[in-house]
């Protein structure tokens, strides 16, 4: 913890997070392509069907391609968090940016995520739940270790383990 929250947080994802975005895209593209041609195969499958899916499959999969490409390198430059004396500040979205903060005094509990996907890149998520109704800040796409001690730091700043 470094000063007051005053402008975009200083601290961006560790550089693996983007393999993670990438292979979350990939897998989510190769999903819908694989139902698209599925049911083109498949004559009858759940009313819809003929070979005429093929092309918005093909459309998905040219599509899906510069998306996991350059998406992810671009989320990475604009993502940022920052854990300071007063509050979690976390930053995402590039055109639509939302910034969210958590008061230090308003949280309730602190998270460690490790997904299979996640730990597949060495990353976990801390997760900051507070007592306000729209629910919790994460800071994704962190090295495993650093989330531990960012948990930490932010449990003892906070209160929250006690």
């Amino acid at each position: 913890m470094t000063r007051e929250p005053s402008g975009p947080p200083r601290n961006r994802f560790d550089r693996p997070a983007v393999g993670w975005w990438r292979a979350r895209l990939a897998l989510l593209s190769a999903a819908a392509i694989a139902i698209l041609v599925l049911h083109a195969v498949v004559p009858g499958l759940f009313k819809l069907g003929g070979h005429w899916l093929f092309v918005p499959a093909a459309a998905v999969a040219v599509l899906a391609v510069p998306t996991v490409l350059l998406l992810p390198k671009w989320w990475f430059e604009a993502h940022r968090w920052e854990v300071t004396d007063v509050a979690v500040h976390v930053r995402t979205g590039y055109f639509w940016q939302r910034s969210k903060m958590a008061p230090l005094s308003r949280i309730q509990s602190v998270d460690t995520v490790r997904g299979p996907l996640r730990k597949r890149f060495g990353l976990a998520t801390v997760t900051v739940t507070t007592a306000a109704v729209k629910g919790s800040l994460k800071i994704e796409g962190l090295q495993e270790e650093r989330a531990t001690a960012v948990a930490d730091e932010i449990t003892r700043a906070s209160g929250a383990g006690s």
